[in-house]
């Protein structure tokens, strides 16, 4: 299913209270569904109903909602007048927001009535004789959410002119009749998770998700496979969903953890008994016995010889014998992209010549974890058809004539603008950041310097491995920095957008004037990961980073709008086309000393790829949903009663 509108399932806690305060009922569910219907009297109510329990009515009039912790899938409702708390834990995050969202629009749009006015219209219809009928409540409009954002003053907040008064937005909160609070839930991308609908292929990798299937989908850069992801973890209970990437940034990202930290056998370097040793560590096993779905982002970046480790360890700690001890697999990734990192000198040497596995899908255990595979085709971030046609080229290792006299052809290109320089994409980290200290140093002008604001001094270290906000952020006026967040999609503002600081605020915020002229007061915003322990750790800073020069690898996810590189350095197959495919256009980047040599696929992963391509069509027919398989299959049928029937002679058909 998808997000729905108007009805959600998870655990559900309602309690009753008396005028003092005391528990006098309490009804406990562990899965229950959750549904916004609505009365003769146009009186809007949530329905609480199970498979074997009488379905309870709760009216939705003078309500709170608490809402603070609804990222991990809970939240309450209190009903004043009936003295009653309904508490939903275990929600699938995504549609748990547009549950509450639908309650929001849903009130704010019904017509207030005057109380004694509703009481005559009750007594009537009581004294009518007439059972009283009840509909499910249809889903919302962008009408309804635009009437409800302009009741409330909030389609006149922007980047750079802040929400109402405090005074006023008090005031609109309490004729809300405190219902949640609208600037969050309305958020174009509430819990990170866009409002953008599904296309085909993405609908049919979700789906596939949601039903428990063992999945892999790829996809070449630029086509949402980081959205993908999220959107699945957002329609998937939390309990027993773990979120994993192979790298900081990507776990970061998606909200999740690194592989290593949950998995807890260190680099995997150890004996298969010593892994088992350290998984059984009790903090270690719990997880794995919770874990009923595990999600790996940046799956081609793991280790074969790691995945199969993680594979058996799985099957001991849980004393199950099914592939992964059970456990259901989500894995994304694009092997054409960059490797694992491993000790073994691999590079581009078929697997014949070389002991071990480098990627995961050598591994026994890819064989026999992975079920459908999927490939997005569609390309989001590139909207030039010659552009991608491009990648999607460079991105096997093939490069002609024509690639390559275009590619040296942005040598030339002026992408610099308002004051704007071309970001430097270097090959090695300590590059980047050796350019990016000396060119703030040539600055002049006092430096101000940012201090993050971190939840816990010791986990300093973990989460400058997996926040891209840095600890500590020294700027001046003239800096070239990167903007680290979605801030205003529609206005451009979004992760990876290029920009210099123009002035400092008066309250010490930096201002920044991106590419697109548009200013922004750039104030501290909250960074969350996750720990293997279930808790979280946070970053709050600033959401700038210098931007004279950047890493490939740090560059994974973002989508850069100046940008120049050098590909001389290259050192990894895919690394080129990492490098290329972070540009939104050839307009914007400038490729100086391009050598086709330096462009190149490992044979393995084509190989790889030629096969799943194969495998990719033949099952397609399998992959189709259950009406459209038996459609299929009796079409398939027909024809083949009528080809027989063909081949008869006319008068024995008679």
């Amino acid at each position: 299913m998808d997000l729905n509108d108007s009805s959600i399932s998870c655990a559900v806690n309602i309690i009753w209270n008396d005028a003092q305060g005391q528990n006098v009922r309490k009804v406990t569910h562990k899965i229950a569904t959750l549904k916004l219907i609505r009365n003769d009297l146009r009186e809007i109510f949530i329905e609480v109903s199970t498979d074997k329990t009488k379905p309870i009515k709760l009216k939705l009039s003078g309500i709170a909602v608490h809402k603070k912790f609804m990222s991990e899938g809970k939240a309450s409702i209190n009903f004043n007048k009936e003295r009653c708390t309904l508490f939903m834990s275990n929600a699938p995050p995504g549609n748990l927001v547009v549950f509450l969202k639908t309650i929001f629009v849903k009130i704010s749009g019904e017509k207030s009535v005057d109380p004694a006015e509703m009481q005559k219209k009750i007594r009537a219809h009581v004294l009518s004789g007439v059972p009283t009928k009840f509909e499910e409540i249809s889903p919302i409009t962008n009408i309804d959410l635009q009437r409800t954002k302009k009741l409330h003053g909030l389609s006149k907040a922007t980047v750079t002119t802040p929400s109402p008064p405090r005074s006023k937005k008090r005031k609109m909160e309490e004729d809300a009749r405190q219902l949640p609070a609208a600037k969050k839930l309305y958020a174009d991308s509430a819990l990170g998770v866009e409002a953008a609908k599904l296309n085909e292929e993405q609908n049919e990798v979700f789906q596939s998700c949601l039903k428990g299937h063992n999945v892999f989908f790829t996809g070449s850069a630029g086509t949402g496979k980081s959205f993908m992801l999220k959107r699945i973890i957002s329609a998937l209970p939390p309990e027993g969903t773990v979120a994993t990437a192979s790298t900081g940034v990507a776990a970061c990202l998606i909200g999740g953890v690194t592989l290593h930290a949950f998995a807890g056998i260190g680099d995997g370097e150890a004996s298969l008994k010593r892994c088992y040793e350290l998984a059984s560590r009790p903090v270690i096993s719990q997880g794995w016995r919770k874990c009923k779905r595990l999600i790996i982002d940046e799956i081609s970046m793991v280790d074969g010889e790691y995945f199969d480790k993680i594979e058996a360890v799985a099957r001991y700690v849980r004393r199950n014998d099914k592939p992964f001890g059970g456990i259901q697999l989500i894995l994304c990734g694009d092997f054409l992209q960059l490797p694992p990192v491993t000790k073994t000198d691999f590079k581009s040497r078929p697997l014949s010549t070389v002991p071990g596995k480098r990627f995961c899908f050598q591994s026994d255990s890819w064989k026999n974890s992975v079920g459908i595979s999927y490939e997005l085709k569609i390309v989001h971030r590139q909207k030039d058809a010659e552009f991608v046609k491009m990648l999607n080229l460079l991105r096997i290792g093939h490069v002609n004539d024509d690639i390559t006299n275009r590619l040296l052809a942005t040598s030339r290109q002026q992408i610099e603008s308002n004051g704007i320089l071309a970001t430097q994409l270097c090959s090695h980290t300590n590059d980047a950041n050796s350019i990016n200290e000396s060119c703030l140093r040539k600055l002049e002008g006092d430096s101000k310097t940012f201090q993050a604001e971190d939840s816990d001094a010791s986990s300093i270290k973990q989460l400058d491995s997996q926040v891209p906000a840095p600890g500590r952020l020294e700027l001046k006026i003239g800096a070239q920095v990167m903007l680290l967040k979605n801030v205003n999609v529609s206005n451009g503002l979004v992760n990876g957008a290029r920009g210099i600081i123009v002035s400092f605020h008066s309250g010490g915020s930096p201002v920044v004037r991106f590419r697109n002229k548009r200013e922004y007061i750039a104030k501290p915003e909250k960074w969350v990961i996750k720990t293997p322990l279930g808790g979280v750790l946070t970053r709050k800073q600033v959401p700038l980073k210098l931007a004279w020069a950047f890493s490939i690898h740090k560059s994974q996810g973002l989508t850069l709008d100046c940008v120049e590189m050098s590909l001389s350095k290259v050192f990894e197959a895919g690394q080129a086309y990492v490098a290329l495919s972070r540009a939104q256009s050839l307009q914007c980047i400038r490729v100086m000393d391009f050598d086709p040599k330096q462009v190149w696929a490992n044979p393995d992963v084509l190989q790889f790829y030629k096969m799943f391509r194969r495998n990719l069509h033949d099952t397609t027919f399998l992959r189709l949903g259950g009406k459209d398989v038996k459609k299929a299959q009796k079409k398939a049928a027909v024809t083949k009663i009528a080809k027989s029937l063909m081949s008869k002679p006319l008068l024995n058909i008679c």
